[in-house]
């Protein structure tokens, strides 16, 4: 079967929503929400992002899904088989919510790693590095992270769902995904319970040393509350969004490559090969001598003295 990835009909919408929220903030007194050049900068990467993803994303995962649902899915008798033994999955009902169950999934452990190895951080921070939280902060994303995106999603079709819709349930994923970037929607109480919504991403996008590395979710909250990353927002808390090191710049490409220069610049400070290794691929913050800390050793360290 043949399917339409729903960001086809979500770019267009994204757009729309983004001039309607712009427009509305400069109407209601809230001229900080949006500043033109930092929204040129995220519009900048979002039209880099939808020029590149059809020649490298969509190429790569169509080519990276169908292949090991071929190799994983053999035709036995003339009926798909998982090399498991169980017949591959159809395109009833419950098998789209359980594929986008596992999306979510897939979706929740992809995130926490753009957080964790400083690698994947480096093409992860340009969504984070504007201290603006709005729509267009939304599509202000890494080109490099969709080289390796569909890695995390291999395992979908090798245990036996086409291939079509997993793309599917990705793109519905960044729809929803999208329209959690606005600080106008509240608290949405029992919603709250299950789905992950505007206030818990405003925790994500935050810098406060109690609200980084928060809240990886995608629709669902119950992955962050089961792995020990959820965290609801304070409302005593004054929020500050952004990155501890920007890149203060507008300018795209240095805010596409400034993460991976600090690496350079930081593996060159030790000749042991284990520092080299950790400063890149070990947690963001992370160095040899303690010049510069990690989230948990900032969170350590401000424990120690509170208690002392």
């Amino acid at each position: 079967m043949n399917f339409t990835n729903p960001l086809v009909y979500g770019i267009p919408c994204f757009l729309g929503l983004i001039l309607l929220e712009l427009t509305y903030s400069k109407t209601h007194d809230d001229k900080d929400l949006y500043k033109w050049k930092d929204l040129g900068s995220s519009l900048t990467m979002g039209i880099g992002s939808v020029v590149l993803a059809p020649l490298i994303k969509t190429v790569s995962a169509i080519i990276i899904f169908n292949y090991l649902y071929e190799l994983f899915n053999p035709m036995v008798d003339g009926v798909r088989t998982n090399i498991m033994g169980w017949e591959s999955f159809g395109y009833s009902w419950p098998v789209w919510l359980a594929c986008q169950f596992l999306d979510d999934l897939t979706y929740y452990w992809f995130h926490r790693q753009n957080h964790m190895v400083r690698f994947l951080w480096a093409a992860h921070i340009v969504h984070h590095s504007s201290d603006n939280f709005n729509l267009g902060t939304a599509v202000r994303n890494g080109w490099f992270t969709i080289l390796y995106k569909p890695l995390f999603y291999m395992w979908l079709p090798a245990i036996g769902f086409p291939p079509e819709m997993v793309i599917v349930c990705l793109g519905v994923e960044a729809l929803w995904q999208f329209q959690l970037h606005s600080a106008y929607v509240p608290k949405m109480g029992i919603i709250e319970k299950i789905f992950n919504t505007h206030t818990m991403h405003q925790v994500h996008h935050a810098k406060n040393l109690e609200y980084m590395d928060k809240n990886h979710g995608g629709f669902l909250n119950m992955f962050d509350k089961l792995f020990g990353t959820w965290k609801e927002l304070d409302d005593d808390i004054d929020i500050e969004y952004g990155v501890t090191k920007p890149p203060n710049s507008y300018n795209p490409l240095v805010i596409l490559t400034h993460e991976y220069k600090d690496i350079w610049s930081d593996m060159k400070k030790s000749s042991n090969l284990y520092h080299k290794f950790m400063y890149a691929f070990g947690p963001p913050g992370w160095s040899h001598d303690g010049s510069t800390l990690t989230i948990k050793q900032m969170r350590e360290e401000l424990g120690n003295k509170e208690t002392v």
